[in-house]
């Protein structure tokens, strides 16, 4: 089983803008995220840690301004807590080894596929492509985003 942990290291490489989400609880302006508009088959991965957290085939256009998806790859990989820093309530979510913030989720997805929408910033992911999802270690996932006859 991978290890995943909030790697200094790899914090040192962060651009501004990923350090800026990943460590200060930071929000990129909507619609300017690389990962928006990906409709690549593959996995999402904490850009810190590499923990698996979403599926593209679970990842749908909210119309937010942030990628969104209806659940996590791995549910024990994020960790969600309460947050009110703007003057509203929300839940904020983390990746659980990699302590990043990641965004929030909001019970306004579709309910036809358990009504969350976990509204990411694509600054805190790092998306690997279904093509290499087996040399990187992550072909235990493969099954959840290819289709299903």
């Amino acid at each position: 089983m991978a290890k995943y942990e909030k790697n200094p290291d790899v914090i040192a490489t962060l651009d501004p803008e990923q350090y800026r989400v990943t460590q200060e609880d930071g929000t990129e302006r909507p619609g300017t995220g690389a990962y928006l508009s990906n409709k690549e088959p593959g996995i999402y991965v904490d850009v810190v840690s590499g923990e698996p957290l979403f599926a593209s085939s679970d990842k749908y256009e909210s119309g937010c301004g942030w990628p969104s998806f209806t659940k996590p790859i791995e549910p024990a990989h994020i960790a969600e807590s309460r947050d009110v820093s703007t003057g509203m309530v929300r839940t904020e979510v983390r990746s659980t080894h990699g302590d990043s913030h990641l965004g929030h989720v909001f019970p306004d997805g579709p309910q036809d596929r358990g009504g969350l929408r976990y509204c990411i910033n694509s600054a805190s992911l790092r998306f690997v492509h279904r093509d290499d999802m087996e040399a990187e270690g992550y072909g235990e996932y493969l099954g959840q985003v290819e289709d299903v006859a």
